[in-house]
């Protein structure tokens, strides 16, 4: 058994992870800030639902209040660490980039401070996709370029993937970056296209498609991203490579890439309704593609399981239906739509 501490167990992708990493048998600490970047209450749920019946409790923490991160960590003592806290969005970090220099620059040294000063055996962090900027070449490899971000989130990632190397080179600090590809899957987040899509299909609101449909994203069942995790947790920390610097990237991705309008087709079928479309250009910070290349990954933890999205994207909707509290689907034709 690992103890493992959890930053973000709160959010999305943390609150699946740490019931998983629990369910395996590992002792699982969590923390989270509870922001309002979305409704809190999403988040407080997500931990009564997946965590409290596992008996994981996620204790409120601003990991860039370095003198309350490092006294938790000392507090908790924990082998591993999985640091999915961070500020999130894209779009968001045009208008509000200080938020992100907060979070994810600030907040990301104190963790790396935490760690180095607690004995951590192994810190995994999550990255993005976001740092390989404008490509028309696919699929992306953790070795290609990534020094032009096209946002100011990619840019933090990024930044906190050197942060890590250097805390690696310096101070013998094993590291794992993850750069995950368009997560999506129930319990998700409401300010991600596909929840929005959703909610206004149902609603009968017209959707947006920036890139006139025609953006490309490598979509991430969560699921799939939770086993990753998992079995990079118990291979443990990467060995140090040709220059001694105990560091590594993975991307989280299935080079499986979908045009939004695709993705926005096989919603209607789960749903039952048709979307109201309008199309509009790619907004700034948008990029026209992403597709993982996850051979890298592959090659450290061995066939890696990928969700289809008509088998993903599904129960997403049905998990949908439920928290938004949804009657069934009164529409004509609805059974008809959803099995075409």
């Amino acid at each position: 058994m690992t103890s493992v501490l959890v930053t973000g167990a709160a959010g999305f992708i943390g609150a699946h992870a740490a019931a998983a990493l629990a369910r395996a048998g590992h002792r699982v600490v969590g923390c989270d800030s509870f922001n309002s970047y979305y409704d809190p209450r999403l988040k407080h749920a997500r931990v009564q639902a997946l965590l409290a019946p596992l008996g994981v409790e996620v204790a409120p923490l601003d990991l860039s209040d370095v003198s309350a991160t490092q006294a938790f960590w000392a507090r908790h003592r924990c082998e591993v660490v999985l640091h999915l806290a961070a500020q999130a969005g894209v779009r968001h970090s045009v208008q509000r980039p200080l938020e992100y220099a907060t979070a994810n620059l600030v907040g990301f040294a104190s963790v790396l401070e935490a760690c180095r000063l607690n004995g951590v055996r192994h810190l995994l962090h999550a990255s993005s996709s976001s740092v390989y900027g404008q490509r028309a070449d696919a699929p992306f490899r953790e070795q290609d370029s990534t020094d032009a971000p096209a946002s100011f989130y990619a840019a933090t990632k990024k930044a906190n993937e050197l942060m890590a190397h250097a805390t690696a080179a310096v101070h013998g600090l094993p590291a794992t970056s993850l750069r995950f590809f368009t997560v999506y899957g129930p319990w998700g987040r409401p300010d991600m296209a596909y929840w929005g899509f959703a909610e206004a299909i149902q609603a009968g609101r017209p959707i947006t498609l920036y890139g006139h449909g025609l953006l490309q994203r490598d979509f991430t069942c969560i699921d799939d991203v939770v086993d990753a995790l998992l079995r990079l947790v118990r291979r443990g920390p990467p060995v140090p490579d040709a220059e001694g610097v105990p560091c590594e990237v993975f991307n989280l991705g299935h080079r499986q890439p979908v045009r939004v309008v695709d993705f926005v087709a096989q919603l209607e079928a789960a749903l039952g309704r048709r979307a109201v479309v309008n199309f509009a250009p790619r907004p700034v910070g948008d990029v026209a593609l992403t597709c993982a290349d996850p051979s890298r990954l592959e090659a450290a933890i061995g066939p890696w399981a990928v969700t289809p999205l008509a088998e993903g994207l599904p129960r997403f909707v049905r998990w949908l239906r439920r928290w938004k509290g949804w009657d069934e689907d009164p529409v004509p034709g609805a059974r008809q739509l959803a099995t075409a």
